[in-house]
């Protein structure tokens, strides 16, 4: 009888303890889900704060570019027939202030709509574009998540659109730098 018992025991105690084993493995899953919850949260929370530093401090958004970008500069040669690329640097990048980087639909009075958003949203990658509607994206940023901060790893700009002729990228280049200059007094 006692070696029944003892069976019985043991096998409540197995049952139990497989209980106990499996329910302790859906804790922890449970608990790992929340844990990537929590940090897709904070890294949105910490792309907000980011954002918001980038598009008020000069200074911060120059160290948060990753120059040369990704993309070069690509125009139209004088020939018509090719193009001519130049490295995306920092002599060239127009600083980006929170009206530019604003998400927001409008409908102008002339019937086109403006639509300026995240295009992409993941936790450590995003892309925002801004352009009319029925018509080619004006501005494309794309900001990436590396080592913990994030950055400026691409960039499209009408400033440097394929139909400026390369006769007129010195003064484009001139105009965007005067235009930073005054962004820079607001924003150092």
């Amino acid at each position: 009888m006692n070696a029944k018992r003892f069976v019985l025991c043991l096998f409540m105690f197995v049952l139990l303890g497989g209980t106990c084993f499996i329910s302790c493995g859906n804790a922890a899953s449970k608990v790992s889900s929340t844990k990537e919850k929590v940090n897709v949260t904070q890294a949105d929370k910490d792309f907000q704060s980011f954002l918001e530093k980038f598009t008020s401090s000069a200074t911060f958004q120059y160290t948060r570019v990753k120059f040369p970008l990704k993309t070069p500069i690509a125009l139209l040669s004088a020939d018509g027939n090719s193009e001519k690329t130049f490295p995306f640097t920092k002599e060239k990048w127009p600083l980006l202030d929170v009206e530019i980087l604003k998400e927001e639909r409008i409908t102008q009075e002339e019937g086109g709509v403006y639509v300026s958003k995240f295009v992409i949203d993941e936790p450590a990658h995003k892309e925002f574009e801004a352009g009319y509607e029925a018509s080619e994206v004006d501005l494309k940023v794309v900001f990436d998540l590396i080592d913990g901060d994030w950055y400026v790893t691409d960039c499209y700009t009408a400033w440097y659109s394929f139909d400026l002729p390369i006769s007129e990228l010195k003064a484009t280049i001139e105009q965007v730098q005067e235009e930073n200059k005054a962004f820079e007094e607001l924003h150092p």
